[in-house]
């Protein structure tokens, strides 16, 4: 979320995104800093549709292409295989292939003689990612029991940009073999890495912090509000990330937000 707010920050527009997607979806929608977007769902978790995102879709702003959870895994394991699709029964007998004219079906070379949804590869400019920790080579630790497909993104991805809660010694990953164990792609497959402490929020990174509850409901009722993003905007966003880390409290603050049970 950090590198997302930079992203509002900046000048960038008529973006492509692929995502399975949140705040960070919602908030550039707002921004109008969206051309297409390539999603399965965009929601808030416990708020089942993003706001914004559901104004700029409802609006018709956006080229969309939506699909399923699983067909969006395989799309984004396509490109990080460096092939052009991967089949699957995902999608069959559903209105994802009318309203996608892209997603073709492929006949099987095999006995079985079936045609399979030829899910294409997603392959994407650049992945924004945000991990516990990170040394400075590029060496990403996941700590949490899910890490949400990140190492796809990263494959998937030409550029990998990386912000992390803790900045560490490369020592850290030798010293402690359970934190190798959560290393889940190669360092050089990180272009760059930034320390940015609470850069999840508000959005969880387990087990540092949860996601804060108040802090999207305001959000979502921002978007019911005349003017509401851009007073959110302003408030939040605008004087850059110290200055939303202190509005939202502080690190402490984000460390006793108690992590999502699932």
């Amino acid at each position: 979320m950090a590198l997302i707010r930079e992203i509002l920050r900046s000048d960038l527009k008529d973006l492509t995104l692929v995502a399975y997607g949140g705040a960070d979806v919602g908030m550039l929608c707002a921004a109008g800093k969206v051309k297409k977007l390539v999603f399965a769902f965009v929601s808030l978790d416990f708020i089942p549709l993003e706001p914004y995102f559901r104004k700029a879709r409802q609006a018709g702003e956006l080229e969309v292409m939506e699909i399923d959870e699983g067909m969006m895994l395989l799309g984004l394991r396509a490109a990080a295989m460096n092939v052009p699709f991967i089949p699957t029964a995902v999608g069959l007998g559903t209105d994802v292939l009318t309203h996608s004219p892209d997603i073709k079906l492929v006949s099987s070379p095999y006995a079985d003689g079936r045609d399979w949804v030829a899910m294409p590869a997603l392959k994407l400019d650049a992945a924004l990612i945000h991990v516990d920790r990170a040394d400075a080579r590029g060496v990403c630790q996941i700590e949490g029991p899910d890490h949400y497909m990140d190492d796809l993104f990263v494959r998937a991805a030409q550029k990998s940009f990386v912000s992390c809660d803790e900045l560490v010694d490369s020592a850290h990953f030798h010293a402690n073999p359970q934190a190798a164990r959560q290393v889940f792609w190669e360092r050089n497959l990180t272009t760059g890495v930034v320390h940015v402490p609470g850069g999840a929020h508000p959005s969880s990174c387990a087990p540092l912090y949860g996601f804060d509850v108040p802090h999207f409901q305001r959000y979502n009722a921002s978007a019911s509000e005349e003017g509401g993003w851009q007073r959110y905007y302003d408030e939040f966003i605008r004087d850059g990330e110290a200055a939303y880390l202190d509005k939202v409290g502080g690190l402490d603050a984000l460390r006793q937000l108690p992590l999502p049970v699932f």
